[in-house]
């Protein structure tokens, strides 16, 4: 029998991966260059306001020093964007950018990556499908460089996506990123169902399918590969909607 049909008798909510399920960004090989453009916006954020016997920010400097702050925390704990661009863009004598202006900069900061954005296809109507069939809906993601939820709200919105769902949660809301199960709780107590009644939808094995493991959801993995036995996969996020009509199905007969 399939890891489904072994372990649920019917479905409460299906909670999604944003990066790569339902919007595509970027690969990770393909961040530096974009890291890059990262650092150019948020510089120009610091240059507009500084005073004119400051000099300008030298790039290449930022640039090398960013890419020392591209990881992450060895414990899962979110390390905030604001917090590393403080660092990166400290001044000679040592002070960081005052708190109004690293805001400013992480929007910009985060511009070039939302310019690499296309939205999987399937991810309205299924969306759409997913709250016709009476069930709740989250998407649960990190953010890259322990970005702002605001920020990324904002960019749900700009897709028609956050309508669509009853709770959005970040990595920075619960102050740890996937695997920690503790961002997938945070989903679950917003939407008031239990781990055991809901399926995450991912495209990763270790972040989405391992992740959701740990936080007792059941995992399906978007791939164009089967995941040799380790959890249910689909090609197409589509693919989803008859899984789900026929456990509603089953659950109404």
């Amino acid at each position: 029998m399939s890891e489904w049909n072994e372990t649920f008798s019917d479905v409460d909510a299906v909670l999604f991966d944003l990066g790569n399920t339902l919007v595509a960004y970027y690969k990770a090989e393909e961040f530096l260059p974009i890291l890059h453009e990262c650092i150019v916006a948020a510089s120009d954020v610091l240059t507009q306001h500084s005073t004119h016997n400051r000099r300008p920010p030298n790039i290449e400097q930022l640039y090398e020093r960013a890419k020392a702050f591209n990881r992450e925390r060895p414990d899962g704990r979110v390390w905030p964007l604001e917090e590393r661009l403080a660092e990166i863009f400290a001044h000679a004598d040592g002070a960081a950018p005052p708190d109004a202006l690293l805001d400013q900069m992480s929007g910009r900061f985060l511009e070039p990556i939302f310019a690499t954005a296309n939205l999987n296809p399937d991810a309205v109507p299924v969306l759409t499908k997913v709250r016709e069939l009476g069930l709740k809906s989250a998407i649960v993601s990190n953010s890259p460089w322990g970005s702002s939820p605001s920020h990324w709200r904002a960019e749900l919105t700009r897709w028609g996506l956050l309508e669509l769902v009853d709770t959005a949660a970040f990595c920075v809301d619960a102050g740890w990123r996937k695997p920690d199960p503790r961002v997938f709780q945070h989903a679950l107590t917003s939407l008031g169902v239990r781990a055991d009644r809901a399926v995450f939808v991912g495209d990763d094995l270790h972040w989405d399918v391992e992740g959701a493991r740990r936080a007792g959801l059941t995992p399906i993995l978007l791939a164009d590969a089967p995941a040799q036995g380790r959890c249910r996969t689909i090609s197409r996020l589509s693919a989803l909607i008859p899984l789900l009509e026929r456990r509603t199905a089953r659950s109404v007969s």
